[in-house]
């Protein structure tokens, strides 16, 4: 009888780690049949999803720790009083780029561009794309604070894998991680946040313990709602810039208006967001007056 209640106790906590893997998983315990932890189904996805949890459990350990440590760096800097945060002046040197890109990859945002689309594009609008990965990894390279890059879905073999070696001078350099996988295989659902501009949910500010997305589409194609469909298929946050927040729109010929940026675009206001915490100065960054909006005090 004793040996009877031991085996009872097992199963019935093997059925609560089973429930919870699929309760992250957005699957009602109620929707799998019986018998399916026996066939040991629910015990691999149990082992995969809290694989996955405890691997970004160990990351964002990490960055706290690479906070506290830049934290006490900073200190120490304003300690040693004005000038000792950069002796030469002007453009970093690029050691202290590859210093600061290793440091967000330790304990910065991570900002992921979707290839997934890729299939959605012309051979053209797919040059024009690796293009905007060039001008914006160029960009996180000189920022003050990077954010830790990954191309996701980017498959060996495909016309943006190839456009991207073809245009971009040393882009197997790059130091940013580029992987055939997508970022649901990467990171927990609850940490994606999807940047479209159809979002109902404004961006107030950015979260290192976050992973962005940007749809790796161009800025000239028409796909009207394509990445908002794809982030709500995949159950994941969404949020847009707030562009209607802080900008006015400009009367123009064209009457012509519009928040869809280019990636690269998008990553300059968030890459100045993150560095001055000030949505006027970001949004002036990354939106031009082309695009139909300018900032309040920009209207005489």
């Amino acid at each position: 009888m004793a040996g009877g209640g031991a085996e009872g106790g097992c199963a019935e906590a093997e059925a609560a780690v089973a429930c919870e893997a699929l309760r992250l998983l957005r699957i009602e315990p109620s929707a799998v049949g019986p018998g399916v932890e026996r066939e040991g189904g629910a015990a691999r996805c149990s082992r995969n999803v809290l694989r996955k949890r405890r691997r970004w459990e160990r990351v964002l350990a990490a960055k706290r720790r690479k906070r506290r440590q830049e934290r006490e760096k900073s200190r120490a800097r304003r300690a040693e009083g004005p000038g000792a945060a950069s002796r030469d002046g002007g453009r970093p040197s690029t050691a202290l780029m590859k210093e600061r890109l290793l440091e967000a990859k330790a304990s910065g945002p991570r900002l992921c561009v979707d290839l997934g689309m890729a299939d959605c594009m012309t051979q053209k609008e797919t040059s024009r794309l690796a293009s905007q990965i060039r001008r914006l990894y160029g960009a996180n390279r000189r920022a003050e604070k990077p954010f830790w890059l990954c191309l996701t879905e980017f498959v060996v073999g495909s016309l943006i894998y190839e456009e991207c070696f073809r245009m971009n001078d040393g882009f197997s350099n790059y130091l940013m991680d580029t992987t055939q996988e997508s970022y649901l295989d990467l990171f927990p659902l609850d940490a994606i946040v999807y940047l479209t501009p159809d979002s109902e949910n404004v961006l107030e500010d950015i979260d290192p313990n976050k992973v962005y997305v940007l749809g790796g589409l161009v800025d000239e194609s028409i796909h009207k709602k394509l990445t908002l469909r794809r982030a709500r298929e995949q159950s994941l946050q969404t949020a847009r810039l707030p562009i209607r927040e802080y900008m006015v729109k400009t009367v123009n010929t064209k009457n012509y208006h519009s928040e869809t940026l280019a990636i690269n675009q998008v990553f300059d206001v968030l890459s100045t967001y993150y560095e001055t915490r000030s949505w006027p100065a970001a949004l002036k960054a990354g939106v031009s007056s082309g695009k139909g909006y300018v900032l309040p005090d920009a209207v005489k």
